[in-house]
């Protein structure tokens, strides 16, 4: 069985719904966060916006260390942003997908800051990881979005916004 294929579908599947909760983040919120220690809206948003590329990351890369990086988020100031960084992160998970052979899911990735190791696995585990990273983002940033009364569309069938078809 060959994954990029399976991987290819789950992200385009995945994207549909991302791109669905991303649309409803209000442009006057951004900056609003449930709790202290929460992430505000624009960074989750951002976040989740930001994921498909870890595809490419684990594809195009050995390891991350944070150690010997200086990472800044994509600088956003409207939902509009967010949703054109999800799209410009999504193409490029996908085209790294698509350039990619069977072969190439195979060799270690690291994930570290400097010494301290988190995780180690084969860069396919590394892509799940990303896919993983993105519903539970998902969930949180719906979390979000019901604590501000906006409702919310379903994930893998209705939510309890909606009736059971969707609507």
């Amino acid at each position: 069985m060959n994954l990029i294929p399976l991987f290819q579908k789950e992200m385009g599947r995945e994207a549909v719904t991302t791109l669905k909760m991303l649309s409803l983040i209000p442009d006057d919120r951004l900056e609003w966060r449930p709790h202290p220690r929460s992430m505000s809206l624009k960074q989750l948003g951002t976040h989740l916006a930001e994921l498909p590329s870890w595809v490419s990351m684990a594809l195009n890369t050995t390891e991350l260390d944070f150690a010997k990086m200086d990472y800044k988020p994509t600088p956003v100031a409207s939902t509009r942003e967010i949703i054109e960084t999800f799209e410009k992160s999504l193409l490029a998970g996908q085209s790294s997908l698509q350039n990619a052979s069977e072969e190439d899911l195979l060799p270690e990735w690291t994930f570290r800051s400097g010494n301290m190791i988190f995780l180690v696995e084969p860069r396919h585990e590394v892509i799940r990881l990303a896919f993983c990273q993105t519903v539970h983002h998902r969930a949180q940033l719906g979390v979000f979005l019901r604590l501000l009364d906006i409702p919310i569309p379903g994930s893998y069938g209705p939510s309890a916004d909606e009736d059971q078809t969707g609507h």
